[in-house]
């Protein structure tokens, strides 16, 4: 682990503290708006079922975010970053190789999860209009919301990051002040602290099992704590923890209090189509305050996720998962970054969410449903990172039994939301989990035929090449990426390239490859020499988060290597080099395409023409290797996969 990643996790700041109440909370702290009034729906107000349900909310807090999130998974960092793909990497070291499956399934179920706490965030936020102006249609306002917000992203967080703290802050003494006021005039709701409410309402209660399909919504921010872990620190997570949770469970047990109190009546009676217990323990005078700062927090809690979905996009691409697409870094911080396609992309799927579902009340069903999906998976995981670690069996096993039983429970009672709604985040999961898992496989298939051989045999011929002045020199210094691992090897179609598919001839010739890491943030560079003033090969190790710009990397080493005397880059043209003038550089990629020889299996073929689709929309390789375009060649190459081995022709006379 780097110095600045050491001390982002021993130190602990206020400043620290309040910056992480502006990133890390914003999901799990806008549950408040819509768990209580989820759990109550259309039902009347029975004692027996607010007790059963904010012990069951009270116990969820502790045992699935506090125990679970904040003690334990928090410990399995990579390098300080946190979330399911640094998981994942951390993990893949064990050599399992089906590891991959619940990486993939809970990546792509915290993504779509991206595309739905949006809209229920700033639904249920600006719903408070609704007790001023009943008939007013919330829909439009939700939507240029969003829009405001999406558009927002491609200046940074920087900027916005200054004002999200303070008023996390006030939003977090808001639900802590308005639920003490409640509980003050019922105190005796401290007894939901006994589980055996919980037990009586899951137990006991015909319909009590299914509550919990609606007592999860006030963890599923969870998952989107531990992927923000690399921006604030674990120490500064765990502390302002302490604050959020009490608050978060002052303001559920105020509003039971208040509900109590209520007895016998239905939410709609008290408040009217609106009837939100959140809104409806606040003094009326207070009510128009209140709908702003929930509005802000939601707005806050959604940017979280967005740029949360930013990071699992850049991890994803650098693991192979997802096609390479365009990247910006719109200011200095490191982790900072801007992805367009993607941020479009939530924003057409946040509108539709909108569209389709209308009211927070709608969407309540569609939620859940991916989140412990993705918490699943992530406790499949944490197993493997545990017995890595060597944690001793006796208290791996319980531990994971209790949490796959919880969240297996959690899953059983969320299915029920299926028909409901639930189904439009499994079809948006299932997408990502499509496009993730062709990507994957394709890498692999191409990667099984691609020929490697060793360059030792080729040294003699380059040399010649390169003195031949028969051949018109194609460039001074001539620059191959290479997928080859092995320092000693090369791909046969780079061979081919500069050998038979018309010589090229070069002074240099340079073989550049890049090594992604399973660590998030490192900069290592190494040069072979093979063949003295002739043949090099750089190696690149880059953390997994970050930017792949070879270009400048690539003149970086360049640099550094004239400065030490290794190599002289000035052009071997007598007239260039009387004048000092540096060679010119020219990039060769090569782009496969599918061979009509190819003989595939079915499943095969149906992976790879998936994945020439994607790709087709995807970044160009020049784009993501950062590379100028007026200096790259692009080559394409047949890639045959089962060529017929033997055609059977005949010769006649």
């Amino acid at each position: 682990m780097s110095t600045s990643q050491k001390n982002l996790h021993s130190k602990l700041t206020l400043g620290g503290l309040l910056i992480t109440l502006g990133i890390i909370y914003g999901d799990i702290g806008t549950s408040p708006l819509y768990v209580m009034k989820a759990i109550l729906g259309q039902h009347v107000i029975d004692a027996n079922i607010v007790l059963g349900g904010i012990s069951c909310v009270f116990w969820t807090l502790t045992l699935q975010t506090t125990i679970k999130y904040v003690m334990i998974t928090l410990s399995a960092d990579n390098h300080g970053e946190g979330g399911i793909f640094a998981l994942y990497a951390l993990v893949k070291k064990t050599k399992i190789k089906w590891l991959i499956v619940p990486a993939i399934i809970g990546g792509s179920a915290l993504l779509a999860d991206g595309i739905i706490t949006p809209p229920i965030s700033v639904s249920s936020a600006v719903e408070g209009i609704k007790t001023y102006y009943p008939s007013i249609n919330t829909v439009p306002i939700v939507i240029g919301i969003l829009f405001v917000l999406f558009t927002i992203q491609q200046f940074g967080t920087k900027l916005v990051g200054k004002f999200f703290a303070p008023m996390m802050l006030v939003w977090f003494s808001m639900l802590g002040t308005l639920g003490v006021i409640q509980i003050a005039k019922y105190p005796e709701v401290f007894k939901a602290f006994n589980p055996y409410y919980a037990y009586q309402l899951l137990s006991i209660h015909p319909e009590g099992f299914f509550v919990l399909g609606f007592v999860f919504l006030c963890t599923t921010g969870a998952e989107a704590l531990y992927s923000d872990m690399g921006h604030c620190g674990r120490k500064n997570i765990r502390i302002s923890w302490i604050f959020v949770k009490s608050a978060l469970v002052l303001n559920y047990f105020g509003q039971a209090a208040y509900l109590i109190q209520h007895e016998g009546e239905t939410l709609q009676s008290l408040g009217g189509s609106n009837g939100n217990p959140f809104y409806l323990i606040m003094a009326d005078w207070f009510q128009p305050i209140g709908i702003i700062i929930a509005t802000l927090a939601a707005v806050i809690a959604s940017q979280a996720l967005i740029s949360g979905s930013f990071t699992l996009i850049n991890e994803a691409m650098r693991l192979n998962f997802w096609p390479k697409v365009k990247i910006k870094y719109p200011t200095e911080l490191k982790g900072q970054l801007y992805i367009p396609s993607i941020n479009w992309l939530l924003f057409f799927g946040c509108v539709g969410i909108v569209l389709h579902f209308e009211e927070s009340s709608n969407m309540e069903h569609a939620y859940g449903l991916a989140i412990i999906l993705c918490m699943i998976m992530t406790t499949i995981l944490l197993n493997f990172y545990l017995i890595m670690k060597r944690v001793k069996l006796y208290f791996i096993i319980p531990l994971i039994t209790v949490y796959l039983l919880i969240e297996f429970s959690f899953l059983a009672a969320n299915i029920t939301k299926f028909a409901d709604g639930g189904y439009v985040t499994l079809i948006i999961a299932a997408m990502l989990i499509s496009v993730m898992t062709t990507w994957y496989l394709a890498k692999k298939i191409s990667k099984n035929y691609t020929k490697i051989v060793k360059i030792a045999d080729y040294k003699k011929v380059l040399m010649e090449l390169s003195a031949d002045l028969s051949i018109p020199k194609y460039a001074t210094h001539l620059v191959y990426m290479t997928n080859a691992n092995r320092v000693d090897e090369i791909e046969e179609k780079v061979m081919y390239s500069i050998l038979q598919k018309r010589p090229k001839r070069a002074d240099i010739y340079w073989f550049v490859h890049v090594n992604i890491l399973s660590e998030p943030y490192k900069t290592e560079y190494k040069v072979t020499e093979i063949l003295k003033d002739d043949l090099y090969r750089v190696d690149f190790n880059l953390g997994f988060r970050e930017p792949t710009k070879i270009n400048l990397m690539f003149k970086e080493v360049i640099k550094d290597m004239v400065k030490k005397g290794e190599v002289d880059i000035t052009s071997r043209y007598e007239s260039l080099n009387k004048n000092n003038i540096i060679g010119d550089f020219k990039f060769v990629l090569s782009e496969k395409f599918l061979s009509n020889d190819s003989d595939m299996r079915w499943h095969e073929k149906l992976v790879m023409n998936s994945y020439f689709l994607i790709k087709k929309l995807s970044l160009s390789e020049e784009s993501a290797f950062g590379l100028d375009s007026s200096s790259v060649k692009i080559e394409k190459f047949p890639m045959v996969l089962h060529a017929p081995e033997n055609i059977g022709l005949t010769r006649i006379k």
